[in-house]
């Protein structure tokens, strides 16, 4: 896996359901990024009772799903950052990445906590409250990671696998979440994972 593009928000205000509301999701690349324990530097985090704090410190997403979104909302001004990530990752594979495995990346070393939920700031960010269930049915929800090693992070930059991690994956614990039918075995595992952010076990 190779880091495409690393990006950061500013905290901007939305009209929604005639309130005005602040966020951050919409992202632009820039040329690196300092990862932190807990979030981002310069990144804004404007509500952390859903957004960075140990086990959503960093998102990352697939830039291997762009062009059937960008055929999907071809009207949208694409770049990379779309989906709110801090880090776009080419050859990420929700089906692969385990929870609890520890990657390198550039000079940070993070540990897969949980998958995305989410919420109608991305409706906003693509015009659309329509996306949620098509992001939700694609099921390539991108990954949230605990920061263990703080670091700089840029463009080009490997994302290398150095500890194996429990037998359950992302898309396992997204299926979980939103799929009604659910596996038991599966739901075992992710109620006694040691490295599941506790948010998902709540929402199984």
């Amino acid at each position: 896996m190779k880091v495409v593009s690393v990006n950061i928000g500013e905290r901007r205000k939305i009209q929604w359901r005639l309130k005005s509301v602040e966020t951050g999701i919409f992202k632009y690349p820039v040329d690196k990024i300092n990862l932190g324990f807990h979030d981002v530097e310069t990144d804004q985090v404007v509500d952390r009772k859903y957004h960075g704090g140990a086990d959503k410190a960093c998102y990352l997403f697939s830039a291997d799903v762009y062009d059937f979104w960008k055929a999907k909302y071809s009207k949208l001004d694409w770049d990379w950052g779309m989906f709110g990530e801090n880090i776009t990752v080419s050859g990420l594979d929700e089906s692969k990445m385990m929870i609890g495995a520890q990657y390198r990346i550039g000079e940070a070393v993070v540990e897969v906590s949980e998958p995305r939920q989410p919420c109608f700031k991305l409706g906003i960010r693509f015009g659309t409250q329509k996306i949620l269930k098509e992001y939700i049915a694609q099921e390539h929800s991108g990954v949230y990671v605990r920061v263990l090693t703080p670091g700089i992070i840029k463009a080009e930059d490997e994302m290398i696998l150095t500890k194996e991690g429990e037998n359950l994956s992302i898309k396992d614990v997204f299926r979980l979440i939103y799929k009604k039918t659910k596996d038991l075995t599966l739901i075992e595992n992710a109620k006694n994972s040691a490295k599941l952010a506790i948010s998902s076990k709540k929402s199984i």
